[in-house]
This record gives structure tokens, sequence and C-alpha cells, in this order.
């Protein structure tokens, strides 16, 4: 088994990775056995960091996730940027919520009615074009 260490971008704490394993902390220990967040976020919430400091009993991890966020990103992008389940990074985020460091948005749902109702004509010709070019 080759373990070897890896430092985190902006030079932050090394990170520990079997080559063949990946990540050797286990996603549970990083939300301390937590699996719901107390923050509702679905994967198209959008964060962004407020400019305040995380609390000082939050990990690297909470560090690391706080760095992705200077403009707004999605739930989705900052799980696959860290390689973590959606549900752990959900904790996470939900964490920096709670103390003031992100700010949270829900995404924007469109009212039912004409204009969000598919046009299938526009569908119908986007699949002949697809259709085409294979």
């Amino acid at each position: 088994m080759a373990v070897r260490r890896r430092r985190r971008q902006g030079g932050q704490e090394p990170a520990w990775y079997d080559e063949e394993a990946g990540r050797l902390v286990r996603p549970y220990t990083v939300s301390n056995g937590r699996t719901r967040p107390t923050a509702h976020l679905d994967l198209l919430t959008m964060v962004m960091a407020t400019g305040r400091r995380p609390e000082p009993g939050q990990g690297p991890d909470h560090v690391q996730v706080l760095g992705l966020c200077s403009g707004p990103v999605s739930v989705a992008e900052i799980a696959a940027h860290i390689g973590l389940p959606a549900a752990v990074t959900k904790v996470l985020l939900a964490d920096l919520v709670d103390c003031g460091a992100l700010t949270a948005r829900a995404p924007a749902t469109v009212a039912p009615g004409p204009a969000s109702r598919t046009d299938r004509d526009l569908l119908e010709a986007v699949l002949h074009g697809l259709r085409k070019r294979l």
C-alpha cells in the first residue's frame, strides 16, 4: 500500500491519500458523524463567502470549502471540487452558513405558465440537429 502526503491547494495542512483507496480520512469523520445539515441546501443552492472567518473549532475541510466560495458557486460544484459526497458537503456548508461565513440562496423556481412549458418544436429541432452531427 503506497501512502503519500500531498499538500492541499493554498498551502493548507497536508492531506493523506492512498494511491489505490483515495482519501484516507473517511467522509463521516469530516462531518463529525453528522449526516444531516442544519440548513436546507440542495445541489443547486448557491453559496458565497461573506468575509467572516470560520469558527475556531471548524477543521481544514471547512477552510478549504470556504476558499472555493469567493463567488457564487453551487453545492454540487463544491462537492465535485473537494471530492466528498454531497451529503457531507452539505453538512460542511451548513456549518459555515450557521456561523455567518457563508450565505446561501435557493435556486430560482419558474412559476407555472406559458413561459415554463417546454416547446416541443424546439426540442425536436435540437434533437434533429444532434442526430445530423452524428
